[in-house]
């Protein structure tokens, strides 16, 4: 470990010590604001210093079984545990490491996300019905909740666009890398003579922002517009103008939401759609230039964004990102998504990792 990194390191052990000190003084307890905040510092480092410590501990022992090789009763004793110390200190900087690369404090938040048929017609339609129970399934694996905000049903089954809320720890951490296109390879159900379509939908997530985060919105900066619910019948029709529109105008982003038979409570779905959707907007532009997005790792939700190929004569499904290939479309459609987004995570921690390497070089 170089000493720059070192020097981080006992900085955040130091700073860890003075919050914990701060947490136990009453002035400090009593101003719930700046306790929360230090509590929420506490928190993100904790990891990082008690992983440091140990590593500390591990190269005392290091310095200490060295000294021990000069005695020849015990060389052999001495020389296997300096191997296991070895390695376990090459096991402790990794963790370490990864520790720093400190994850997107949105990461744990719950997400919305926005599934659009593009390209294709009808089959891309279906497409999308077919990502949305795709989702679903993934979000019943993981005891994830699910939310329709809104639905707009296309003519020969799916949706021409949909809008869902994954309610569960972590949700936007693993779905973040969703956004941008996927591409379908298939025979339609009206393709008489057998041959394969391309159709492509547009994905983009959100994360929910936390009450104290969401955007302020003007309400001088919003048009909005009620008409009644549609749908297939049911609970999903109302005989009232419950539905709701919301125009951003200095956007021009428009969030729909017809879900609930309550006109407040689909407003209040809507707005929170509507933050997320302006935020992640500004967020884009404001990283537009990094690196990673360069690659495309986190996808913008644009059209020009191809995500993954989904082949279904060949059971095939390709992300384009890291060239990955699957046979298992079947799988993945049942929910299985973490085949897919586990490589891609691991490829965005190296990238990471390489780059706060460069810094401590």
């Amino acid at each position: 470990m170089n000493t720059s990194m070192l020097k981080k390191l006992e900085f955040l052990e130091n700073r860890f010590n003075e919050i914990e000190a701060n947490l136990s003084n009453k002035k400090i307890i009593k101003d719930k604001k700046h306790f929360l905040n230090l509590s929420k510092e506490y928190l993100k480092i904790s990891n990082t210093v008690l992983l440091f410590k140990k590593w500390k501990k591990n190269e005392f022992n290091i310095i200490k079984t060295k000294k021990l090789l000069l005695d020849s009763e015990i060389f052999l004793l001495a020389q296997e545990d300096l191997k296991n110390l070895n390695q376990k200190k090459i096991h402790l900087e990794k963790k370490i490491n990864l520790s720093l690369l400190s994850s997107d404090s949105q990461d744990n938040l719950n997400c919305f996300i926005e599934i659009r048929a593009a390209t294709g017609g009808d089959e891309s339609s279906i497409f999308s019905g077919d990502l949305y129970k795709m989702y679903v399934r993934y979000a019943e694996l993981k005891n994830w909740h699910v939310d329709l905000i809104h639905s707009h049903n296309g003519d020969h089954g799916g949706f021409k666009e949909i809008i869902i809320k994954i309610i569960g720890y972590g949700a936007y951490g693993r779905l973040k890398f969703e956004s941008g296109g996927h591409r379908v390879q298939r025979v339609p159900k009206t393709e008489a003579q057998g041959r394969i379509h391309t159709s492509t939908c547009i994905i983009a997530v959100m994360p929910e922002l936390p009450k104290d985060e969401e955007i302020k919105i003007e309400s001088k900066d919003l048009k909005i517009d009620t008409f009644r619910s549609s749908g297939a019948g049911g609970q999903h029709v109302n005989t009232t103008d419950s539905a709701i529109r919301i125009t951003h105008i200095p956007t021009g982003i428009v969030v729909e939401c017809q879900d609930e038979r309550s006109q407040h409570k689909n407003k209040a779905k809507a707005l929170s759609v509507l933050s997320s959707r302006i935020y992640s907007e500004q967020a884009l532009k404001k990283h537009q230039e990094s690196a990673l997005m360069k690659k495309n790792l986190l996808g913008s939700g644009m059209r020009s964004d191809r995500n993954r190929t989904y082949n279904f004569s060949q059971n095939r499904i390709t992300d384009h990102r890291i060239n990955l290939t699957l046979y298992k479309l079947d799988k993945i459609l049942e929910g299985n998504l973490d085949v897919l987004i586990d490589p891609i995570m691991q490829e965005y921690q190296a990238k990471k990792l390489l780059k706060l390497s460069e810094i401590y070089e």
